[in-house]
């Protein structure tokens, strides 16, 4: 007789976890001053960080011979938030707003991540939300309750905060753009295979995705404290906004990485060339935003004759900067990039005479739905040499759908079959490569379709087909917009 699938019990730790959070969330449903979950959720995610980070005190205390506590009283989460019926109501706002959070955004460490330093830069945008007093104590209260001095609670309330930001993606809309899909996360993670003692890159770091995947993909090599350190040490990232930042840094911190190697701003504020070889890391792991469009003061960081507007364009240009010789990339990227000319074609040649760009991986429409229909790929490349030839693989949609949707999203299983030809490589209906000087005559079109298979226009959605031209007459008018700049400025 088979084994019957069990369930969580109401008192598996899960559960119990997945109750206290429902219950703080209905308490911040009942206040007037948070409206959805793009408000509930960075309320509960830094009441979390407070709370988490109250529990790595106490390991630091014990491990530490010369601890100092990096949050002195009375703004300890133990002193201020543990006694249930402590402050309340007007008096509990009054020490939040007025006390609270502005001693955290003024503390100022000694450099070298210290924790006083990750804690500031948390809060330096950090702003309570909630306007009664009474339901904020019964958030803290129900937030009290997570024992983050158990492993076995950081672990599911890691999991339960992904799906937070899974709901938050959901909500956002537009907004939600710092979202990748984790089964893309996990692809190109496992792909580039970031070793241990490897610095990993996230210059548009968003919630954390690639950095938290890397970790517990190079967790089972870790045997030592010190090798546990070093892992910590080199997960690097750098966010623009500050929300995605609070979030990213409370994502890992509840998968047990006390201070994350985080910065808070624009990894394209700086010029290009100040960038040196100390500062340039083994891998980079990112999907930088797309469709954007970068001010005049921050296209002047790149060469002349490569600035655009278009944000991805200039993170590709930061990426090949950014890595070592050796160096290896995984980072995705839209239809746009590949087919655009201009501008976009110097630094395609840029990217294939510096680096070996040895794979795109073509993915089906609607990965990112409903947020956007651009057709997106995943680009491969180490920092070893000129390009030979740039090998393609298109990962077909399950069997009988056209596209993904919200509702039936991709999962990691569908990329097996690519995995399964990654190493021994031929070609197929679903691979094919392409000599370098065959894109060298093409003027560094990299928009190529699959020769193996039929191209069926008229079995193709008309809404693919839409955002697909969409996409290309934007790619057009950018063009056009940077051959005026240029014509006027050899004109003055």
């Amino acid at each position: 007789m088979p084994a019957r699938k069990t369930t969580p019990t109401a008192t598996s730790p899960q559960a119990k976890l997945a109750a206290v959070i429902k219950s703080a969330r209905d308490y911040m449903r009942k206040d007037a001053g948070l409206n959805g979950d793009l408000d509930r959720i960075p309320q509960l995610a830094w009441l979390l960080f407070l709370k988490a980070f109250d529990g790595l005190e106490d390991s630091r205390e014990i491990t530490e011979e010369n601890f100092r506590p990096a949050i002195e009283a009375p703004y300890r989460w133990r002193n201020w938030a543990n006694d249930p019926n402590g402050r309340t109501g007007e008096a509990l706002l009054s020490f939040v707003n007025g006390e609270l959070l502005p001693y955290l955004r003024g503390l100022s460490g000694t450099g070298a991540h210290d924790p006083r330093d990750v804690l500031a830069a948390v809060f330096k945008e950090t702003h309570n939300r909630m306007l009664s007093g009474y339901l904020l104590r019964d958030v803290v209260n129900k937030v009290n309750e997570i024992n983050f001095a158990s492993s076995d609670d950081i672990h599911t309330m890691a999991h339960l905060y992904e799906s937070m930001l899974r709901e938050m993606r959901d909500a956002a809309g537009d907004s939600g753009e710092f979202y990748t899909p984790r089964p893309i996360i996990r692809f190109i993670v496992q792909q580039v295979d970031p070793k241990l003692g490897e610095v990993v890159l996230d210059p548009a770091e968003g919630t954390g995705g690639f950095l938290v995947e890397v970790l517990e993909h190079q967790m089972p090599m870790v045997t030592t404290t010190s090798e546990l350190r070093t892992l910590h040490s080199n997960l690097r990232g750098i966010e623009k906004k500050p929300l995605p930042f609070l979030l990213g840094m409370m994502n890992l911190v509840l998968h047990g990485v006390g201070q994350p190697n985080i910065v808070r701003g624009n990894a394209l504020a700086e010029s290009i060339t100040q960038i040196g070889k100390a500062r340039r890391v083994d891998v980079v792991l990112t999907n930088p935003p797309f469709g954007g469009e970068e001010e005049k003061s921050i296209q002047a960081n790149f060469p002349a004759d490569k600035q655009t507007s278009e944000t991805a364009w200039l993170f590709l240009q930061l990426v090949i900067r950014m890595l070592k010789d050796g160096g290896r990339c995984g980072i995705v990227v839209p239809n746009g990039i590949l087919f655009g000319g201009g501008v976009g074609a110097r630094i395609k040649k840029q990217l294939l005479t510096e680096c070996n760009l040895h794979t795109i991986v073509r993915l089906p429409d609607g990965v990112f739905s409903p947020y956007t229909d651009i057709p997106t790929n995943l680009l491969f490349f180490d920092k070893t040499g000129r390009t030979k030839e740039v090998w393609y693989y298109e990962v077909p949609p399950p069997e009988g759908r056209k596209k993904y949707s919200k509702t039936k999203p991709m999962r990691f299983e569908e990329f097996a079959d690519c995995q399964a030809w990654w190493t021994d490589r031929v070609e197929n209906q679903n691979a094919w490569r392409v000599p370098m000087a065959d894109l060298e005559a093409n003027d560094y079109n990299l928009d190529l379709r699959n020769p193996n298979r039929a191209d069926d226009l008229a079995h193709r959605p008309p809404t693919e087909l839409l955002a697909e031209l969409v996409e290309t007459e934007r790619s057009i008018l950018k063009l056009l917009q940077e051959l005026q700049a240029e014509a006027s400025r050899s004109q003055s």
